[in-house]
């Protein structure tokens, strides 16, 4: 193992030793030790790499759309369901990275892919900017900022009402992160939301294109097959293709953030590095996964830098890995690993960096 040269990356800070700690024996506190062990390559984007990814993932989404508007038999629509649900969490992940302007150098191409692939997951481009790129992305398990996966200590889950204690008990589960995302980060930042004035147009231009997307499948469906077989059609086609996603995006982002050794952070303790190294995984799928998901199970690095391309993701967390060791998160995925987390992570102590168990109510 060698020490990267402090040239490397985006270069200019003094270079971080192969323990991940800088030349003064400590941990970082922000992003650029580790931004410049990245490899500058990394950053590089193809065009037409980009556009062959979203092709094929529409012309998947396409064909399972067509095989769902051929049959009612209970035996192929289920695993149609499921290739749809797979494949708009693929266009999905594909928007992501447009969203972040890391899919292509254009950013107007990135505008229009990204509120393309966006569609089928019925997200809104710029609310999915203001809430994951700015929120998310900025205050990562920051307490009281990050909203997505945040945790509720002790005193809060006491302080809930029965209803609400089932309701985490069922989201905080194995089965449950479908139903979080749905409510949590869908409905209320997605439908719920009321924008900030300052990018209010925007949003609400967005909001429009997601809604009408919804209404005209809709309506086509009806009128194409009648009030009850549209609606049926519509529903087969679309809605049940929607909540597996959610339940498939759900999970992908509780095990980016949530396990045993994760810890979040109090305001006045919380640092870039603890948030986007410490806080974060990097999680290996076995042959085909990135079929659907585009590496974002690679999560560490996209963290880092949100400019580095799905299908750089790998590199950058090999260079990141290689120098702060002690730091990365890796393994592989493992259903294992996530019913222990689903066991373990039911509430968090902030002060202590803690994760415990329901208390006996």
């Amino acid at each position: 193992m060698t020490t990267t040269d402090s040239t490397a990356g985006l270069g200019g800070s003094t270079p971080a030793t192969p323990t991940g700690k800088s030349s003064t024996g400590d941990k970082p506190t922000g992003l650029k030790p580790v931004l410049d062990v990245i490899p500058e390559h990394c950053y590089q984007r193809s065009t037409a790499r980009g556009l062959f990814l979203v092709a094929r993932d529409l012309v998947i989404y396409g064909l399972a759309l067509w095989g769902l508007a051929s049959t009612n038999n209970p035996l192929f629509l289920v695993p149609l369901w499921l290739l749809a649900g797979l494949a708009v969490s693929g266009l999905f992940v594909l928007g992501h990275d447009a969203a972040h302007d890391a899919l292509f150098d254009s950013r107007r191409l990135n505008a229009v892919i990204g509120r393309l692939t966006m569609l089928p997951s019925w997200h809104a481009t710029e609310q999915w900017i203001f809430g994951h790129n700015r929120v998310h992305h900025g205050h990562t398990l920051r307490q009281g900022m990050d909203f997505v996966w945040h945790p509720l200590t002790a005193d809060q889950y006491r302080e809930l009402s029965t209803p609400a204690r089932l309701r985490h008990r069922l989201e905080w589960g194995p089965l449950g992160s479908g139903a979080y995302y749905l409510r949590e980060v869908w409905w209320n930042k997605m439908v719920r939301f009321s924008p900030p004035e300052r990018w209010a147009k925007a949003m609400h231009r967005d909001r429009a294109l997601v809604a009408g997307f919804v209404v005209l499948t809709l309506i086509g469906s009806v009128a194409f097959g009648g009030l009850g077989t549209g609606l049926w059609t519509w529903v087969k086609l679309f809605a049940v293709p929607f909540l597996l996603f959610c339940q498939s995006i759900g999970w992908v982002v509780y095990v980016h953030h949530i396990a045993p050794e994760i810890r979040w952070w109090p305001r006045r303790e919380w640092n870039r590095f603890r948030g986007q190294v410490e806080g974060t995984t990097v999680l290996w799928g076995p042959p085909g996964w990135d079929l659907f998901y585009h590496w974002i199970m690679v999560h560490l690095p996209h963290h880092v830098d949100m400019r580095i391309p799905c299908y750089r993701l790998p590199e950058a967390a090999r260079a990141i890995q290689q120098v702060f060791p002690d730091d990365v998160n890796e393994r592989k995925i493992s259903i294992r690993d996530y019913l222990r987390a689903t066991r373990e992570c039911k509430l968090h102590d902030f002060e202590t960096g803690t994760w415990s168990r329901y208390p006996a109510d």
